[in-house]
């Protein structure tokens, strides 16, 4: 059994080292071990796969992944919490890299463990809810992006990153175009330790062999961006609006619109990203 889902452990740790767990750095600790081997079943690790685990705080995750992964990379942020996990697992093939996740490159963690930047590895965390969405292009347009990705995250973030045409949104299509997302279970506040206000989700994200559309990233989300400045209002008025400081006209936009075959009194949470890739072109983005 996990001895790191003990409450009183937990506690008991946390007051060792001198830990008040923060809600700015989203230091809440799971203690129900359920989720843990949800995580890991289907995130299939097995002694073959390197993992990269986001925020390990006091080793509840890091002790399910050394007994199940071969290599083990940990990134933390907190020096106090990282100094204990070098003394629990000293003797484990776990490498700590205490850093800002998102001022690290996926490549430089790997690295850190010795390994060249094409080693094939799954990212498998419970992440700071601050810093989800961040995180989430961090290593999805990163250098060395992961083949497969377990997040535990905020229940209603997970519910944007898997939505479908009619409600979509930049989070979703700046995972989808990437991967496919789906919500494998619902993890309740009390599972944590504080328990936050909020619900949390298993997500799996499976890395697409190629992308969804070949639109270059930047001029496709360029668009995207500019098609969602203004919510709730008709694709030729957003568009417009979003795109009214790069030298495009109303009548420009709305020729650009027909030319991509939609309807330009559709909302923007309504396109898919195939839509979004004609505009693109139709707006002739990536050549200005």
């Amino acid at each position: 059994m996990n001895p790191y889902t003990d409450p009183s452990r937990v506690r008991g740790a946390l007051n060792s080292i001198g830990v008040r767990p923060s809600k700015s750095m989203g230091q809440n600790f799971l203690i129900d071990p359920t989720p843990l081997k949800l995580a890991l079943e289907h995130a299939e690790v097995n002694t073959n796969d390197v993992v990269v685990e986001v925020g390990p705080g006091l080793g509840v995750l890091t002790w399910e992944l050394l007994n199940a992964a071969g290599q083990v990379i940990s990134i933390e942020l907190d020096p106090r919490l990282a100094g204990r996990l070098r003394t629990e697992f000293a003797d484990r093939p776990l490498t700590i890299v205490e850093s800002d996740v998102l001022e690290i490159a996926p490549s430089a963690m790997l690295a850190a463990a010795g390994l060249p930047a094409d080693t094939a590895y799954k990212l498998v965390a419970n992440i700071p809810y601050a810093i989800t969405s961040p995180l989430l292009r961090h290593f999805l347009e990163g250098d060395s992006p992961p083949s497969l990705m377990m997040v535990l995250m905020q229940w209603e973030v997970a519910n944007r990153i898997t939505a479908k045409p009619g409600d979509l949104s930049i989070l979703a299509h700046s995972v989808q175009l990437y991967a496919t997302a789906e919500i494998i279970a619902r993890v309740p506040a009390a599972s944590f330790l504080p328990a936050p206000a909020v619900d949390s989700a298993l997500v799996l994200m499976r890395r697409r062999p190629t992308n969804t559309v070949p639109t270059a990233p930047k001029a496709l989300f360029k668009v995207i961006r500019a098609g969602f400045s203004q919510a709730r209002k008709k694709l030729i008025n957003s568009l417009t609006g979003g795109l009214a400081g790069q030298g495009f006209g109303k009548e420009q936009v709305l020729a650009a619109i027909v030319q991509a075959e939609i309807d330009p009194n559709l909302r923007a949470e309504v396109l898919t990203l195939e839509q979004w890739a004609k505009l693109t072109e139709t707006l002739g983005i990536a050549t200005k």
